[in-house]
């Protein structure tokens, strides 16, 4: 079975470590930057960084469109951390400027578990994907305050202050975290993803 080429949105954030990912988990990895480049994928990674310098770098490098289309066209894409503030219809403490892909119906709240020195690690489960609790790493993360009815909750915090909380979602061909699998060297939600791809293609 040929490798899905599955590109990494590559204007901010953690792009070379989920190509790594991606790679590891049997895709071809590749940065996207342009419309053309957008067009040769079989999937997209959001990565994590700064959602409101995202919303502006995607204008700027005229991919709103191009991604819009794609995703309205079934396109499947997994956003972690600004990547999932990037695909929710609704984001709460965002700038008003910010404007995302409107994939997923959720409503995100951004940074919603404090600054950078509020960054934290805990066991994930994620249904779906076997062998275990993942090991989660939060950083500035948002957290998922509502779904729509057809938003399947993957995975919720199970301990601490923030227990209970939505931290994984998929909707259709998107999925989302709110946490950094990219981070951990553990490649299982990448491989999950790269199975989406597969099926959907």
């Amino acid at each position: 079975m040929t490798a899905p080429v599955i590109g990494v949105l590559a204007l901010q954030g953690d792009v070379r470590e989920h190509v790594a990912a991606l790679a590891g988990a049997g895709a071809q990895a590749r940065p996207v930057r342009r419309a053309a480049e957008l067009d040769a994928v079989d999937g997209l990674v959001i990565p994590g960084g700064e959602s409101t310098t995202i919303s502006k770098l995607v204008d700027i490098f005229e991919l709103r469109e191009p991604i819009d289309k794609r995703i309205a066209a079934g396109l499947p894409v997994y956003g972690s951390c600004a990547g999932m503030i990037m695909l929710a219809t609704e984001v709460l403490d965002g700038r008003p400027d910010q404007r995302g892909f409107d994939g997923i119906a959720m409503t995100v709240r951004r940074n919603a578990f404090g600054r950078q020195v509020d960054s934290f690690e805990a066991s994930v489960e994620i249904a779906g994907v076997p062998g275990g609790p993942l090991h989660a790493v939060f950083i500035r993360a948002p957290w998922v305050e509502r779904v729509g009815d057809d938003v399947e909750v993957l995975g919720t915090v199970t301990a601490g202050p923030a227990a209970g909380r939505i931290v994984a979602v998929r909707q259709g061909n998107l999925l989302a975290t709110s946490f950094h699998p990219e981070l951990t060297g553990d490649a299982r939600l990448h491989a999950y993803f790269v199975d989406l791809v597969r099926a959907a293609s």
